[in-house]
């Protein structure tokens, strides 16, 4: 009876020890681990002469207790293997009590340099262990459009370098590696703003570089400040300057909506008697509508007021973007004449005209938008390019 009794008052205990436990909400089972969720992002890098690696974190939102895993692969894009990037897939493992870990993908270098379009590929993560994915693919970009090497084909029109009467004074045939400071400028900023022109003008290497025996200007479609295209536009003010002679420049040339390249000339006494008073020298002129179509154009001041006057020559085929063509100017005291591979469309006598018997500095640029050329379209094709093969002045 006695054991009995302790037997019912020991299990009413430990029956009341339940319910007073039940009674305070306990649960002696531990709450499940909340998994952590796996990201990765796009990743960019540029291309240099040698491989090199490229970078990818892949991160949970939060760490585990346990080691998670996901499989990963490449996706070749406009970015091939093994061109491009050395191919592999595999597993990825963020440690326990971590929340991070990393993929490294080798890029091939490119000892030329060249500049292309920027090259991409995928990486896709797959296979979750213990996490969930919420980015569950990502672009690798190789960063190629800033490459210092461009070739281009040099098929079209060449001229002489040399001519009866005339002695070459002074080329530049953009054969070195980088631009000649000695001789050229590069402007900076919106500087001829009354055109309600849409770019800036940088001195980067993006926009102006020499390469392969050209000066390229390149137009970008990139924003600095409040402007959405980048340029290059260069002079030689204060360190070339001419009076009279025939100018040859041999130039491929961007063709687009909204496109504006020249290749001209001002006087050098801009900074003291203004524009157009000083006089100005188009050489070339190209609206981007008419890629076949040149101008050439005289602009200087008569008795207070602008007085300008211009032709165009049209191709009979193809454009000028094509191939390589010869702008030449013939200046003397009395007329200037404009020709496209030797072939005269302009001539306007210039004796009484004191603008155009004095001295002007050369500038080469290539504008975007404007009053002439209108603005850029869909249609419009980033980046554009000016190739200029050489600049001679003969006296």
């Amino acid at each position: 009876m006695k054991l009995s009794r302790l037997y019912k008052f020991s299990a009413f205990v430990a029956c009341g020890l339940i319910l007073f436990a039940c009674k305070e909400g306990d649960d002696p089972t531990p709450p499940a681990e909340v998994i952590p969720v796996i990201n990765v992002q796009d990743v960019a890098l540029e291309r240099s002469t040698s491989d090199a690696i490229m970078r990818f974190y892949i991160f949970g939102d939060k760490s585990s207790t346990n080691a998670v895993t996901v499989d990963y692969t490449l996706v070749p894009g406009t970015a091939t293997s093994p061109k491009d990037f050395v191919a592999a897939s595999g597993t990825i493992t963020i440690p326990a009590n971590q929340n991070q870990a990393t993929l490294d993908v080798v890029i091939k270098g490119d000892p030329t340099n060249q500049r292309q379009a920027n090259l991409q590929f995928t990486v896709q993560l797959s296979n979750p262990k213990l996490c969930t994915i919420s980015t569950s693919s990502v672009k690798g970009t190789i960063t190629a459009e800033n490459g210092t090497y461009l070739p281009t084909d040099n098929t079209g029109y060449s001229s002489p370098t040399e001519y009866s009467g005339y002695t070459l004074v002074w080329s530049d045939e953009f054969t070195g590696s980088s631009l000649n400071t000695n001789v050229w400028n590069q402007e900076i900023g919106n500087n001829n703003g009354n055109n309600h022109e849409l770019q800036y003008y940088t001195n980067s290497p993006k926009n102006t570089f020499v390469s392969a025996g050209n000066l390229i200007i390149e137009a970008r479609k990139e924003s600095i400040g409040i402007f959405n295209y980048t340029s290059g536009r260069m002079t030689t003010l204060n360190k070339k300057s001419f009076k009279y002679g025939r100018i040859d420049i041999r130039a491929k040339l961007p063709v687009g909506k909204g496109l504006w390249p020249a290749l001209w000339m001002l006087g050098n006494n801009i900074t003291s008697v203004g524009w157009p008073a000083c006089g100005e020298i188009d050489i070339m002129e190209l609206v981007g509508t008419f890629p076949g179509r040149v101008y050439s154009t005289l602009h200087w001041q008569n008795a207070g007021a602008r007085a300008d006057y211009g032709l165009s020559y049209n191709l009979t085929s193809g454009d000028f973007s094509q191939q390589f063509h010869v702008f030449t100017t013939i200046w003397t005291k009395d007329n200037i004449k404009s020709y496209v591979d030797d072939n005269l469309y302009f001539t306007m006598t210039t004796m009484d005209i004191a603008a155009f018997n004095a001295e002007q500095f050369f500038i080469f640029n290539v504008a975007v938008g404007g009053d002439w050329p209108g603005s850029p379209d869909a249609t419009t094709v980033f980046p554009q390019r000016m190739f200029v093969d050489y600049v001679r002045v003969f006296q």
